[in-house]
């Protein structure tokens, strides 16, 4: 490794006060986000009818999101390492939470769906940011370390997010969902504003905004992912294979825009690095794999099963607990055994996990059950954690902000993408008999991401 790159891919040296800080800020970021987008599916229906809206229309309240998120945020994370990760994260932070405020305080639908673009544009800030602050502030050898924990506090919120969404939805009203983000967003801000990292050097620096660029890849995922949130109510149609056809257009259209253009939005120097690709395939397809499995297992339970929300959670608690474990324990693996064994492991495990559940039946065993479930979260926890911190290392400090970008858009098209695969194979057709078929293309997804996981780092850093 040249001198040179070794400057360029080094993080500044901050004090051990910063780092804790810094952590605070990205861990509570990072839950905010997650916590938010398990709580509203819990709310929904109360929003629907206290507002008197359509169905379609309560929908939007996600699909708004999710849309504005995935178009932005790859230019966020541009933003992040152009003018600094701690400004875009605090004004991330502090328009979620007053987005959420005002949200709450709604007086019809169209004011919340308007609110929620402008909190996908918010959240797009922050997260990338979160993984941008981390990069800035810790060495290599302790990066790893801060991103397990800022998973685990993912898994966590999103673990808790229907239970507390459950409870506050039935004793205080929907608005209230809205209402519990405000003040950790607030305490995640004046973090924020509260830390003073080391500035990077003038050559550290991002060099351009490219907002042709920004705007042709903005533009194909949100065509993908709208295309992709509206297949499981709609099913496959004409309007969605022009989504596919437009989103495929722009994506060509960006690549050629990013060979001619003299400042890129996405840096050669994030694209050549050997360990950026494989690990955005690997996150791809773990999350691609978990949440279509989920989405089976979850309708079995309640439809094959008959049992009530409340008692399908319960079923479903194993993998929770095991993502919430595994994140920071994959961090002492990969210190061991490197980020390759590791991921490998992780996606063997929800391979495993994902063909244990295509054996559920009417009489299987709680226990097989709790299995399954298990292997998923350990799997995924692992897998999260390890791909994200290779990624992140990877990148050179002046492009952590499109690195985080990259991860968060991968770690949303995924999910969209495996709930649109589970329903495509399953449509038409009754669960007990579609649940084998179609979980065997979900195990065969994450199988292929361990194949592509064999390329990353064999050793702790590279």
């Amino acid at each position: 490794m040249s001198t040179a790159n070794a400057v360029s891919t080094a993080a500044p040296a901050s004090t051990a006060g910063t780092r804790r800080l810094t952590l605070t800020g990205s861990i509570l970021g990072a839950a905010i986000v997650a916590l938010d987008g398990t709580v509203l599916t819990v709310a929904q229906p109360s929003l629907q009818r206290d507002l008197h809206a359509s169905l379609p229309a309560a929908q939007w309240t996600s699909t708004a999101y999710l849309v504005t998120a995935a178009a932005l945020l790859v230019l966020a994370g541009r933003l992040g390492d152009r003018y600094g990760h701690r400004r875009v994260f605090a004004v991330g932070v502090l328009g979620f939470g007053a987005a959420s405020a005002g949200i709450g305080l709604a007086p019809g639908i169209g004011w919340v769906i308007g609110l929620r673009v402008l909190q996908g544009a918010a959240g797009a800030l922050l997260q990338p940011a979160t993984l941008g602050l981390l990069r800035a502030a810790y060495p290599t050898e302790l990066l790893g370390r801060a991103i397990a924990l800022r998973t685990s506090a993912i898994g966590l919120a999103a673990a808790a997010g229907p239970v507390v969404g459950g409870a506050l939805t039935t004793q205080l009203g929907w608005r209230s969902v809205f209402l519990l983000t405000v003040a950790p967003a607030a305490v995640a801000g004046v973090a924020a504003l509260l830390v003073r990292l080391p500035a990077p050097a003038a050559t550290d620096r991002a060099a351009g905004l490219d907002l042709p660029g920004a705007a042709l890849l903005g533009g194909a995922l949100a065509c993908l992912v709208s295309t992709l949130v509206g297949l499981p109510d709609r099913g496959p149609t004409p309007v969605g294979g022009l989504g596919l056809a437009a989103s495929a257009a722009l994506g060509a259209v960006f690549l050629r825009h990013e060979r001619r253009t003299r400042s890129p939005l996405l840096s050669p120097a994030v694209l050549r690095a050997p360990a950026v690709a494989p690990a955005l395939g690997v996150l791809l397809a773990a999350s691609t794999a978990l949440f279509g499995t989920l989405f089976l297992a979850t309708y079995f339970l309640q439809e094959v099963l008959a049992l009530d929300p409340l008692a399908s959670a319960l079923r479903a608690l194993p993998l929770a607990v095991a993502m919430v474990a595994a994140a920071p324990a994959s961090a002492a693996l990969t210190r061991r055994h490197g980020p390759r064994r590791t991921v490998v492991a992780g996606m063997s495990s929800i391979t495993l996990g994902a063909l244990v559940v295509a054996g559920f039946r009417p009489g299987t065993p709680v226990l097989v059950i709790g299995a399954a479930f298990l292997l998923l979260g350990a799997g995924f926890g692992a897998v999260m954690a390890t791909a994200t911190a290779a990624l992140v290392r990877a990148a050179p400090v002046r492009d952590a902000g499109v690195a985080g970008g990259l991860q968060q858009t991968a770690m949303n098209i995924g999910p969209a993408l495996g709930v649109a695969v589970a329903t495509t194979l399953t449509t038409g057709r009754p669960l007990a008999d579609a649940l084998l078929p179609a979980l065997a293309v979900l195990a065969a997804t994450a199988a292929g991401g361990a194949l592509l996981a064999t390329r990353l780092p064999a050793a702790r850093a590279v």
